[in-house]
């Protein structure tokens, strides 16, 4: 699997930037058609636990991409 880490290591960051943005970005406005059902359902929010389990993810993931490097300077 060595060979592929490059290549993980941007597949990660980029999912990890995608949940980002899906995170903190701003609702859209719903448009209220004039005629016809209208929907009232409130717009999804991402919760609190989402976003805290989001950033754990995050650190977990940066010490994980980052153990080689330090480990070669701490074990070197």
């Amino acid at each position: 699997m060595e060979a592929y880490r490059p290549q993980l290591a941007v597949l990660t960051i980029v999912l990890l930037g995608v949940g980002f943005y899906l995170t903190y970005r701003r609702p859209r406005l719903v448009q209220v058609a004039v005629e016809g059902p209208s929907c009232d359902c409130p717009v999804p929010a991402a919760s609190r636990l989402g976003r805290v389990a989001l950033w754990v993810a995050t650190l977990v993931i940066a010490a994980f991409l980052a153990f080689p490097y330090i480990a070669a300077i701490v074990f070197g």
